[in-house]
């Protein structure tokens, strides 16, 4: 499927991020011509110590300027565009709501806007998140066409992207011959993650600081997957669009039913990887609201491409635990990164995935 973005040109907004670091790399690999549009990575950030900024054009700028985005958009022409700058943590969404709001829906109107606007551009990917639903504690997964309603700012923010696609695809986008899809992905784990208040990050920082880990809501069901998991549905959805525009739509990006876990089970794996006698406890689950339950049912993206989930939670975190050993004992985190991407692309291949439905 890589071989699909060979010579393409593709724009990534918020490629600075954790997921879109990934996302770089894993084109510059298929030898696309990728260009990145974002803001400067705060602190310590994937994107840095990689130094994925080698073998693109990254250009330093706010989804929030439509005028800034609109003259990168103009220079580069794109064909394809995936959509990933947000604010994406919910609890900086309780601290930060304004910002939060403008981030994620008036960036997502002004993303599309200059889609719109630049003739190159066929097709148009914005990811989105699990969270976009109205979550009713169901322990069943929830399906695309189950009722938008996110409750923090955050995850509200981000249905509300949700609905701006898809006026934007009805009204603008679809007449001049762009394809839209979006895409809901369940939390990502990998390594590189940094982010505050973060499960996976923040086992990895007590382990370097050789203290024990403390987990708020342990008993928390949540959809984890690998970074590479969505990141090449990701880029199989805006391929295919382009040629069979009724693959359109919305879908969910995440693992089977045995593969959803509570955060407990996820640290407890955890520490089981990495040894050296690492060891966790629940804290007190305070602070902002957190649902207890949230799955998300694949049926759709399986139906419609032939997509399956390829890596076990286990194996998943096994791969964040190499990447971060790897790093923190300052060896080549890149070299790791090419090896798990084109491991991953090599397993896509022997299951016939790009080559099935759609």
């Amino acid at each position: 499927m890589l071989e699909k973005y060979k010579d393409k040109r593709v724009l990534i907004t918020g490629h600075t991020g954790f997921k879109g670091a990934w996302l770089c790399e894993i084109l510059k690999i298929a030898g696309a011509e990728v260009v990145g549009y974002a803001l400067e990575p705060e602190g310590q950030s994937l994107f840095r110590v990689g130094n994925m900024g080698k073998g693109m054009e990254s250009v330093i700028g706010d989804i929030r300027d439509l005028e800034s985005l609109h003259r990168v958009m103009e220079k580069y022409q794109p064909e394809v565009v995936f959509h990933l700058a947000a604010q994406p943590l919910v609890r900086k969404s309780y601290e930060c709501p304004v910002e939060t709001y403008e981030t994620n829906i008036m960036g997502t109107v002004h993303l599309l806007e200059c889609a719109r606007k630049c003739n190159s551009v066929k097709s148009v990917l914005n990811v989105t998140t699990d969270k976009v639903y109205e979550n009713k504690e169901w322990v069943w997964g929830y399906r695309e066409n189950d009722t938008l309603n996110g409750f923090d700012p955050y995850s509200n923010s981000k249905s509300c992207s949700e609905l701006v696609t898809d006026s934007y695809k009805k009204c603008f986008l679809n007449p001049c011959g762009i394809k839209v899809s979006t895409a809901r992905a369940g939390n990502v784990i990998g390594g590189g993650d940094f982010a505050k208040d973060r499960i996976i990050p923040d086992c990895v920082r007590a382990a370097a600081g050789g203290e024990e880990i403390v987990v708020r809501n342990p008993y928390s069901i949540r959809p984890f997957q690998h970074v590479l998991e969505p990141l090449f549905a990701y880029l199989l959805i805006a391929e295919r669009q382009i040629a069979v525009p009724e693959l359109q739509g919305s879908y969910n990006i995440g693992p089977d039913e045995g593969d959803c876990c509570q955060v407990g089970e996820l640290v407890e794996e955890f520490c089981t990887d990495w040894g050296e006698g690492l060891q966790w406890k629940a804290g007190q689950g305070q602070g902002a609201h957190e649902a207890k339950y949230l799955k998300l049912d694949n049926s759709k993206m399986k139906d419609t491409f032939g997509w399956e989930p390829i890596l076990t939670i286990k194996e998943a975190i096994a791969k964040t635990v190499e990447w971060s050993k790897c790093f923190l004992a300052g060896k080549d985190v890149k070299e790791v990164m090419d090896r798990q991407i084109l491991g991953y692309a090599g397993q896509w291949k022997e299951k016939g995935i790009a080559q099935n439905k759609g």
